[in-house]
C-alpha cells in the first residue's frame, strides 16, 4: 500500500471522527463482574443432595463453573492484561455492510460478538497495548445442535465469502478477505477463520484491520474467541486461547460430573 498508515495514526483519525464507542451497546462490553460467592445451603443429612439439572442450552455447568472455565491474562502472559474496554476500530471499521448477502451476517456477527448465534454467557476482554490487539474469550450459551450449525457455517465462509466489498457507515471502503484458519486438535468440534480488512478512508488513509476467530465445542459447552488488532495479530495468542480453554471447560466439566 503506497499510503499505509501506521496503527496509531489510524486510532488518533478513528478518535478524532468520533469513534470511539466505548459506552457502545451491551455486546461489546468485554469485562463481566465476577460472580459473588454464595452461602452453602444447610442440608439434612437424611435429605441427599439435589442433582444439577441442565439448562435450557444443555449446559450442566452453574454459573459459578462457568466463570471458572474462563481464559485469564495469567494464562497468555505479558503483554496482554485486562481490557480497557471496545477497541476503537471496533466502531470505526467492523461495522459495515455489504452487498454480498451472504457475508452481511458474517460482519454482523465479527461487530456484536456472536459468532455462534447468541449472546455469551460469560465472557472476558484482553488487550495487548503493544500493538493495540484485543482478544475477547466467552464461554457460550447455545445447545449443542446450534453450536454445530454454527460451527458448519462458519466453515462455509471461506468459500462463500472468500473476498468481497463493504463500507462503513462514514464512507470508508474496504476489501474484505476470509480463509479457513488451523487450530489445535481439542474439543469435540471446531472452526477457525482468518479475516483481513484492507480500509481505505475518507482522506485516502490505508490501513489493515485482523481478526483471527476461533469456536470449539466441548460436550455440551462451547467457547469462541475473537483476536484482532490493526496489522498483524499474534496467532500465538489465538493457539494458547484455544488449547487452554478447551483443556479448562473439559477440567471444570469433569468436576462438574464428580460433584453429582
Amino acid at each position: 500500500m503506497t499510503d499505509a498508515i501506521r496503527p496509531h495514526g489510524l486510532l488518533s483519525w478513528l478518535t478524532v471522527a468520533g469513534l470511539l464507542a466505548l459506552g457502545g451497546c451491551a455486546a461489546l462490553s468485554l469485562k463481566q463482574p465476577a460472580t459473588a460467592p454464595q452461602p452453602l445451603p444447610t442440608i439434612d443429612r437424611r435429605t441427599p443432595a439435589p442433582k444439577p439439572s441442565a439448562r435450557a442450552d444443555g449446559s450442566t455447568l452453574t454459573d459459578e463453573q462457568a466463570q471458572a472455565a474462563l481464559i485469564t491474562q495469567t494464562d497468555l502472559g505479558a503483554p496482554w492484561t485486562p481490557t480497557g474496554g471496545a477497541a476503537t476500530w471496533r466502531d470505526g471499521l467492523l461495522k459495515a455492510t455489504t452487498e454480498a448477502g451472504d457475508c452481511q451476517p458474517l460482519l454482523d456477527a465479527l461487530y456484536s460478538d456472536e459468532l455462534l448465534g447468541g449472546p455469551a454467557r460469560v465472557a472476558i476482554g484482553l488487550d495487548d497495548t503493544h500493538n493495540d490487539a484485543q482478544l475477547r474469550y466467552q464461554i457460550a450459551a447455545r445447545r449443542p445442535s446450534d453450536v454445530d450449525a454454527a460451527l458448519t457455517w462458519l466453515a462455509s465462509m471461506p468459500a462463500q465469502c472468500a473476498r468481497f466489498t463493504a463500507t462503513t457507515e462514514l464512507g470508508i471502503m474496504e476489501d474484505v478477505q476470509v480463509t479457513d484458519a488451523p487450530l489445535p486438535e481439542v474439543g469435540d468440534a471446531r472452526q477457525g477463520l482468518r479475516v483481513s480488512i484492507d480500509a481505505v478512508t475518507t482522506d485516502g488513509q490505508e490501513a489493515l484491520l485482523s481478526l483471527e476467530v476461533a469456536a470449539v465445542r466441548v460436550g455440551a459447552d462451547a467457547f469462541v474467541l475473537t483476536n484482532g488488532g490493526l496489522g498483524d495479530v499474534p496467532n500465538d495468542a489465538t493457539q494458547a486461547a484455544v488449547q487452554v480453554g478447551a483443556l479448562r471447560l473439559a477440567d471444570i466439566r469433569r468436576q462438574g460430573r464428580a460433584q453429582v
